[in-house]
């Protein structure tokens, strides 16, 4: 198999296990209490087979100004390592804005440099009429419709990390990559203690269904992807793992600033 055939393991990898497979949820937040604050880095090492594949990071950015109110400002970077960029060099760069309470999306940004691929991705909410529409280096798809709380594919994250997690619980929502709209589930698992580079912590096992965005993750009644979340306040994403056509992969959280 040519590597110039990989989907991307940043796709396949945390922003895409959590973002292309639409994963969110509906439960209600403590507004109380917010897990994440303007200068967090979370930062994982990503793999694929035995294959040290590079690095993501995730970042929440100063507080921006949407339309004239105060907004959300999240950002992803994925490089490749070094190894992998003799063959496939990837430079991705992903960036979400969402209300002040996370309650729902207001602008989606995807630059992808993948090898000699390239795309722009601009997605705009329009929640006066309720439509979200898709923008690929000036070429634009017909809006879709999309539901009150719909969700992009990195915001998603930080909104999943602000639900109360309850072993047995099934939870669902929507969400968009501006091209479709989905339901997408999670079903919280159990309690388990999990060691990553960045240290050891209880952890809540969460399962997502898959739904129908399917093609690169393999089907079967087992869990294709399962994901651990510190069972703490602040609900970090500590490690993902998973299988795909081209094999396993996983993302492990290495250091938390």
């Amino acid at each position: 198999m040519s590597l110039k055939k990989w989907p991307l393991l940043a796709v396949w990898l945390l922003a895409g296990v959590f973002a292309l497979q639409i994963i969110t949820l509906s439960a209600a937040a403590d507004e109380a209490v917010r897990p994440f604050e303007p200068g967090e880095t979370l930062t994982y090492k990503l793999r694929w087979k035995f294959i040290n594949a590079g690095t993501a990071v995730f970042q929440v950015q100063p507080i921006a100004e949407m339309n004239g109110n105060p907004a959300h400002h999240f950002l992803l970077t994925i490089h490749s390592s070094s190894i992998l960029d003799v063959f496939y060099k990837v430079r991705d760069r992903v960036e979400a804005y969402t209300d002040l309470d996370v309650t729902r999306s207001l602008l989606y940004k995807n630059e992808q440099r993948e090898g000699s691929y390239s795309r722009d991705v601009t997605v705009t909410f329009d929640w006066q009429n309720e439509m979200a529409q898709f923008d690929n280096q000036g070429e634009k798809q017909d809006p879709i419709f999309i539901y009150p709380g719909t969700f992009d594919p990195l915001s998603v994250i930080y909104h999943l990390r602000m639900q109360e997690l309850t072993p047995g619980n099934v939870l669902k929502a929507p969400a968009t990559d501006g091209k479709r709209i989905v339901i997408g589930r999670v079903r919280v698992v159990e309690k388990q203690k999990v060691k990553v580079p960045a240290g050891e912590f209880d952890a809540f096992l969460v399962e997502p269904a898959l739904g129908r965005l399917g093609g690169v993750v393999k089907r079967s009644e087992a869990a294709a992807v399962q994901i651990w979340i510190s069972a703490d306040r602040r609900q970090i994403p500590l490690k993902v793992s998973g299988s795909a056509k081209l094999g396993s992969f996983s993302a492990v959280l290495v250091s938390v600033e």
